[in-house]
């Protein structure tokens, strides 16, 4: 499986969007289109976006009772997506409608994965927002080996638990990983966080990368930088 940098798009509108990726000459980065975008602009964007050649994860996280994610997740994947998500505490009978849902009546999908814990969230936040007394670790790899027995390709967790899924789950178990940031960067809202060459030592394969690409003064330099630290091209 090939690593990849996927940029965070997060913006509020399609103007915004597409003149961020305009800068973007040589390359076709793979992307996230997150609530926010999605939310303004519909699939509409989804499809624009595909057409300019993307890969394209679209970061939806959807959590409901199994029949409503099924049909949910039919419908997203009329829409030429690359990756799709959802919250494994919906539950593995949830996980399993999902990727029925998702299967394509050709057999095809794009990946789906599972978001473990939210790379924002601390031990401290699950036990006390949560009720989640057990270590962050361990919850983190309970829901991993459960999306993995739903069938799914993989989960988002930290780059700090990403071999260790693997090791639970298999190395053709997708790790998808924010929560990375260059050595002399800010960490914005996230705890659990590092950089994409210590990312790539710890097996991540995908990582998501936002504010220190979107909000660089030269994105496309920061783009290519975070490639070189992360696939070493």
């Amino acid at each position: 499986m090939g690593k990849d940098v996927i940029i965070a798009l997060d913006f509020d509108s399609r103007e915004r969007t597409l003149a961020f990726l305009d800068q973007f000459t040589q390359e076709k980065p793979f992307v996230k289109i997150g609530m926010e975008l999605y939310y303004a602009e519909g699939p509409a964007i989804v499809r624009e976006i595909k057409a300019r050649g993307h890969k394209i994860f679209l970061d939806l996280k959807l959590h409901d009772i199994p029949n409503t994610v099924k049909k949910a997740m039919a419908v997203l994947s009329g829409l030429d997506i690359d990756m799709l998500n959802l919250h494994a505490a919906g539950t593995k009978a949830m996980m399993e409608a999902a990727l029925e849902g998702v299967t394509r009546p050709d057999g095809s999908r794009p990946l789906l994965i599972a978001v473990t814990q939210l790379t924002s969230t601390s031990q401290e936040r699950m036990e006390e927002d949560l009720l989640i007394e057990r270590p962050l670790d361990e919850v983190v790899m309970h829901y991993a080996r459960r999306a993995a027995q739903a069938g799914l390709a993989g989960v988002v967790c930290s780059p700090l638990e990403a071999g260790k899924v693997h090791e639970a789950c298999g190395q053709e178990f997708v790790t998808v990983t924010p929560g990375v940031r260059f050595a002399d960067g800010d960490v914005g809202d996230q705890v659990r966080v590092t950089t994409p060459a210590r990312a790539r030592e710890l097996g991540s394969d995908y990582i998501v990368v936002g504010r220190p690409i979107t909000q660089a003064e030269d994105p496309v330099a920061a783009y290519r930088r975070c490639a070189a630290e992360f696939v070493g091209k």
